[in-house]
């Protein structure tokens, strides 16, 4: 077995055993000491005495064990959290290395934008996941801002500008520009506005709940900004509901322009107040500073940044 060891005695996770977590996460992951053992190919006996190595050297238990089942600890729950994401990291730093490993593996967690995610991330994931087979994604649809780190993704994708946080880092895919919409048959049913001030007579489906601002901010051709405000009943906290309820003439909306174009193109939609707009707002992907972002990170990032340049 190998045998990740570190000779100053005074260091956290010296002596750590490599093997061990590897059979402690098995363990977990499959249920059992007998199963997690085969999928190492090791004994049940051998498995039971790696475990009893790692919560000796740890001076705690992490698995609970009965007759029929195994289950894990408080300490032994925050424990396989953080073995999960070593073993990781040493499985595509090797990959970085080597050669004949050219292939990550592993599940990239991410959240993203409800709309965002539907009209872009959905199809690109169909080539990113042919491009690396070995991978597997799980997707977060919210319009919910994450916590990236209580949460356990590896990154968000996020529309707008993102507040300056140390542990972020945030890289732009693109940028897209809110424009004014409204279905036929709410133009129909209470007249097209002809100017920003019109707005404030008629029903704006506004994105926040809460305290946020319902206001917004139109600018010129020439770049001079008109304030927008009143006229408002309906608020969401999803642009995909806003998109929905305008389909349905419910009011007048404000929204990026790649969420509505296949509306306007099929007469679903107007785009109303043409000479106005809102300011571009940047797509990012945002992630957690890290010495090396792991490899199913980076190349999903710079997939999708690709994938939209040549859109």
């Amino acid at each position: 077995m190998k045998r990740l060891s570190i000779t100053t005695p005074d260091r956290p996770g010296a002596g750590l055993d490599l093997g061990a977590l590897r059979v402690f996460v098995a363990i977990v992951e499959t249920g059992s000491f007998v199963s997690g053992g085969e999928a190492l190919g090791l004994t049940r006996s051998a498995a039971g005495k790696a475990m009893a190595r790692l919560e000796a050297h740890l001076g705690t238990r992490l698995l609970q064990r009965t007759t029929r089942t195994v289950s894990l600890t408080v300490d032994g729950e925050r424990f396989y959290e953080r073995c999960v994401q070593i073993l990781q990291d040493l499985e595509e730093a090797e990959s970085d290395i080597r050669q004949d490993l050219p292939q990550p593996k592993g599940t990239l967690r991410l959240s993203v934008t409800e709309a965002y995610g539907r009209i872009v991330v959905l199809p690109f994931l169909k080539q990113f996941l042919a491009a690396w087979p070995g991978l597997e994604v799980e997707v977060n649809l919210t319009d919910r801002v994450v916590d990236l780190v209580e949460e356990g993704f590896d990154l968000s994708i996020r529309i707008g500008d993102i507040p300056t946080n140390s542990q972020l880092i945030a890289r732009t895919v693109e940028y897209a520009r809110p424009y004014v919409y409204a279905a036929p048959s709410y133009i129909n049913a209470f007249g097209e506005p002809k100017e920003p001030s019109d707005l404030t007579s008629h029903q704006r489906l506004i994105y926040g709940l809460g305290i946020q601002s319902t206001g917004w901010n139109l600018l010129t051709s020439s770049g001079s900004e008109v304030f927008i405000d009143g006229g408002r009943k309906l608020r969401f906290d999803s642009g995909e509901a806003i998109r929905e309820s305008a389909l349905h003439g419910m009011g007048v909306a404000f929204l990026p322009a790649f969420l509505v174009n296949d509306d306007v193109e099929s007469g679903r939609l107007v785009r109303i107040l043409p000479s106005y707009g809102g300011k571009r707002l940047p797509i990012q992907v945002v992630y957690v500073t890290r010495n090396h972002l792991a490899q199913k990170t980076r190349l999903f990032i710079d997939g999708l940044v690709q994938y939209r340049r040549d859109k």
